[in-house]
């Protein structure tokens, strides 16, 4: 597995040579197919950090409580 950034980088760049128009069908499709694993591949591991990510949360007596992302 590479990681986020990689994979984001290479993403960008897939979605710059898709969007130049100067590929041929057969190498749009196998680019875009790359695209959506790459894609897939940010999502999850977006997921992943999210869950590990805790946000501190301000109770109504002033005290500070620690709360998963998200909730």
């Amino acid at each position: 597995m590479t990681g986020f950034e990689e994979s984001l980088t290479k993403l960008e760049e897939i979605v710059a040579r898709l969007e130049s128009g100067e590929l041929s069908l057969e190498d749009s499709v196998r680019l875009f197919e790359e695209g959506t694993r790459l894609s897939a591949e940010c999502r999850k591991q977006l997921e992943e950090a999210e869950g590990k990510v805790e946000m501190l949360v301000k109770q109504r007596d002033g005290a500070m409580k620690r709360a998963p992302f998200g909730e």
